[in-house]
């Protein structure tokens, strides 16, 4: 039962949104002259990741138009309810402009996908939309890493139901036992890949610790190891 595949997460796995999201937010507020509508930066910043999970779970359960959320956001941001679409959007791609120039891969990404690239499949499972992920990955210069982007905008279902880790494995021509999915949310990514039958690796770059159950690497440097140990064999769950 050989891993002949790896699906990736993007965001905050390969790709350091997390950083973009932070400068890019910063940079739009200044040029909009919103500093001040908040105690601090960060406090702008942290009402900004958390109105975009609060809609982007909506958005996963009752499903609609992937746009909307976007301008759902962009009012309750502001503060207001009021705004047509063509003003929300127009707001939201004035800060994707600035989002834009701070993407970056992690520094290990290209490195392990490399090493990795003669002995293993590579594709893509993530809980955005194509038209985002091809875009990014195309920017970022990995797009061809990738025989296949699966997206839940595009599937109607997201991580962790196993219909989603399944589709991606359909999308690769293997069964789930052939495929290990490596991501930075350990139940949405590690947990929910296990429970598809995959082999599900945490991500976790900020070495929170914890669940000794899933198999968890803090760089993906670690990962060959992982892999050619085939974890779900008695291979060690964490690495300190």
């Amino acid at each position: 039962m050989t891993i002949r595949a790896v699906l990736w997460d993007i965001d905050d796995t390969i790709f350091d949104y997390a950083s973009a999201d932070r400068a890019g937010m910063r940079a739009h507020l200044a040029a909009e002259g919103l500093l001040g509508g908040y105690g601090t930066v960060e406090e702008a910043l942290l009402r900004w990741k958390e109105l975009t999970e609060l809609h982007w779970r909506r958005y996963e359960a009752e499903g609609g138009d992937f746009q909307d959320q976007r301008r759902h956001r962009v009012r309750d941001f502001l503060g207001r309810p009021e705004l047509t679409a063509v003003e929300a959007d127009g707001w939201f791609d004035r800060y994707v402009v600035h989002y834009e120039a701070a993407w970056e891969l992690f520094p290990d990404a290209l490195p392990v996908l490399d090493l990795l690239a003669r002995d293993y499949r590579h594709g893509v499972l993530s809980n955005s939309s194509i038209h985002n992920q091809d875009h990014k990955l195309r920017t970022l210069g990995v797009r061809d890493r990738f025989e296949a982007v699966v997206c839940a905008a595009e599937l109607g279902v997201a991580k962790p139901a196993p219909e989603a880790f399944h589709a991606a494995c359909t999308a690769l021509d293997l069964r789930p036992h052939q495929v290990a999915y490596v991501g930075d949310q350990p139940d949405i990514d590690a947990r929910g890949a296990v429970d598809a039958g995959l082999v599900g690796i945490w991500l976790d770059r900020a070495g929170t610790g914890g669940r000794p159950e899933l198999t968890r690497i803090t760089d993906l440097h670690q990962l060959p190891r992982v892999l050619r140990a085939d974890t779900r064999f008695g291979a060690p769950s964490t690495f300190r």
